[in-house]
């Protein structure tokens, strides 16, 4: 299979679908993984979930955010 036909099928996933292709191809490019990274993201992810459900931070909508960076 050429790449235009690998794009052509890549096109007909949905987006969720061609999201999680886009990533595999990028962390394929990726020769060097730092050890205990994935551990790291994973603890402050469930950090961040925490402060939310405990009301220690609030949430900020994309809407909100975007009209913020465009001033």
């Amino acid at each position: 299979m050429n790449i235009n036909q690998v794009l052509e099928k890549a096109k007909q996933l949905n987006v969720n679908e061609r999201a999680l292709v886009a990533h595999c191809l990028i962390s394929s490019l990726e020769t060097k993984h730092d050890e205990g990274v994935e551990q790291s993201w994973a603890e402050l992810a469930e950090l961040r979930y925490q402060e939310l459900v405990s009301g220690k931070v609030a949430s900020v909508s994309w809407d909100d955010i975007k009209k913020k960076v465009k001033g």
